[in-house]
């Protein structure tokens, strides 16, 4: 394996939100600046896979960045806003550039209006906060419909990530897709979660509503599922692994390990 190939598994395994401290770490240890354009298919690898978010010039909103809106040469649209953008993946920034207006030509433009606002209410009635991205696709077969959800917290040392996608095929009213739920916690050590769902799907009927519904369904027992696996990991395998506390209760310090009991007998002190 090559040094680039080695460096882009890095980039493109990057944990949510961590992106840019994964950037970091590889330039400390190289101590090189040119990092970042060698490594641009890697970026805009991970950017597209995990639904990066950009945002408008002169906008607060955010736009989803990936394969599924992407019209080649580095540039995206969003159906929402009706404009396309460029992005510079290698950046590493959060603004996209020369924003121009953008006609979508499809022969499911007004499914497509129609589902962008279903699925918006969706995720504001399931999620704290999140972007959406409905899109044809090349062929115009398939409508496309992204959810991203992502939740930092780095001062507790965890970050979190949740996406959906599925390819909706309106001439045979079927849903296909994939949950992915990507969590990693480091404080004090490195536990990393990553889950997918295949979901497989008929549609009840052609609405918006009816393909929003399908999708509500799918999430909302994947949801269940990931609940009740989370409660038999708590109180089964990892209780089993060792003691939550210990038997006095109460947590051990460690950096004050000397002043405990243990501690003198370990380093051979007073009895």
């Amino acid at each position: 394996m090559s040094r680039t190939e080695a460096l882009s598994s890095f980039i493109e395994s990057a944990p949510p939100g961590e992106l840019n401290d994964v950037t970091k770490a590889i330039k400390n240890i190289l101590g090189e600046d040119s990092v970042q354009s060698e490594l641009e298919p890697a970026f805009q690898k991970h950017n597209e896979e995990q639904f990066s978010l950009v945002k408008l010039p002169g906008s607060n909103d955010s736009v989803i960045v990936s394969s599924y809106n992407s019209l080649g040469e580095r540039r995206y649209y969003d159906t929402e806003n009706n404009s396309s953008f460029a992005y510079d993946h290698a950046s590493l920034g959060e603004e996209a550039s020369d924003v121009r207006s953008y006609t979508l030509e499809s022969n499911h433009e007004d499914l497509v209006k129609g589902l962008l606002k279903t699925l918006r209410s969706h995720g504001t009635e399931h999620y704290p906060e999140y972007n959406i991205g409905v899109y044809p696709t090349n062929d115009d077969s398939q409508i496309a419909l992204l959810t991203v959800a992502s939740k930092y917290s780095p001062a507790n040392y965890w970050n979190g990530r949740w996406r959906s996608s599925y390819l909706y095929t309106p001439s045979s009213s079927t849903l296909t897709g994939t949950i992915s739920v990507d969590v990693h916690y480091y404080e004090d050590g490195n536990v990393r979660l990553l889950t997918t769902k295949k979901v497989n799907a008929k549609v009840g009927g052609g609405s918006s509503a009816d393909v929003v519904k399908a999708i509500a369904q799918a999430e909302r027992a994947y949801q269940e599922d990931l609940n009740k696996a989370f409660g038999g990991l708590a109180e089964g395998a990892f209780k089993s692994l060792r003691r939550q506390l210990p038997i006095t209760r109460q947590k051990i310090e460690w950096e004050k390990i000397s002043g405990y009991r243990l501690g003198q007998d370990i380093g051979g002190g007073r009895r």
